[in-house]
């Protein structure tokens, strides 16, 4: 068991590469420019040159931060992030417990604490101000998230990964839960800071966002940890609404359409307004969720009656 998350652990690692290869593809053709095509075949070497460029990057420690958090705060980010692929049910034990979803909920939420020890231990307005953005960002979005996640849950009565799997052996969800499915999509791409929720990274404001004194192998850490968190969403999307066998080629499709489909909204969409995104979370988002819930609810009470 404790093998297969160490090879899962690996690919996921590796997968980073070529996702962020593929994003600059996309991007490139998006812009009608050529991209990534000079190290290697296609580029194919280009993130892994890029990586070892990182990683021999000097690293500064600032005289009034806080010395022991500015540096396990990216471990903390990075870790978490990892723990969330233990939910995915890659054999038949590797869905450990019956509660994998709400797991996968508490996560979430303590993720949030690294991003705040991030910008806190730093000593920088930039980063301290780009953290506090994001914080509330996450928590405005994770209220709607549960919500709608319990709507799903309570329909197929668990909260396992391996029985949403079994519901939909013949029927994807996505056929029944369309409107949910493109809402959580949105909180998806509003909880991984991806364009045109990314005011962490606001240039004309913040400069870098919350990493903007982090550099070398530090920089990685939060570098990866993002498109991990990229990556796991568009798993959870995948599971949650069409997920099928998760060793068939046609899932390994499926995820690569929601990882273009993220791409896509990156460079076609501008970015908010912090106000309108924070208004869109609790005077549309959330009224909504909360109606979908209790009209789920009022149909399963039907069904049992």
């Amino acid at each position: 068991m404790y093998l297969n998350y160490f090879f899962l652990m690996i690919f996921m690692l590796l997968s980073v590469a070529f996702i962020v290869l593929y994003e600059r593809k996309i991007l490139g053709y998006i812009h009608i420019r050529k991209s990534v095509n000079k190290v290697g075949f296609i580029g194919l070497i280009q993130p892994l040159g890029d990586g070892i460029k990182l990683l021999f990057k000097e690293s500064s420690l600032l005289k009034k931060s806080n010395i022991l958090l500015f540096l396990m705060a990216p471990l903390m980010n990075f870790f978490l992030v990892m723990l969330m692929y233990m939910v995915l049910p890659y054999s038949g034990n590797m869905d450990w417990f019956n509660l994998s979803i709400l797991f996968f909920l508490v996560l979430l939420s303590m993720n949030v604490l690294s991003i705040i020890l991030i910008g806190w231990s730093s000593n920088s307005s930039y980063s301290f101000l780009s953290a506090l953005r994001m914080v509330v960002q996450m928590i405005s979005y994770e209220i709607s998230l549960m919500f709608l996640l319990l709507s799903i849950m309570v329909s197929v009565e668990s909260f396992s990964v391996l029985n949403l799997e079994m519901v939909q052996k013949y029927l994807w969800l996505v056929s029944c839960y369309m409107l949910l499915s493109v809402m959580i999509f949105v909180i998806f791409l509003a909880e991984s800071n991806r364009v045109p929720f990314d005011f962490i990274e606001g240039e004309s404001e913040l400069v870098s966002g919350f990493n903007i004194e982090y550099g070398s192998g530090y920089f990685v850490l939060i570098f990866v940890a993002e498109y991990l968190s990229i990556l796991f969403m568009c798993y959870m999307m995948v599971i949650f609404f069409m997920i099928g066998n998760l060793l068939s080629f046609y899932f390994y499709l499926k995820l690569i359409f929601l990882i273009y489909l993220y791409v896509l909204v990156r460079g076609s969409f501008p970015r908010f307004r912090y106000d309108k995104l924070l208004l869109m979370a609790w005077k549309i988002f959330l009224p909504l969720t909360l109606c979908l819930f209790m009209f789920f609810m009022f149909i399963i009470i039907l069904i049992k009656i």
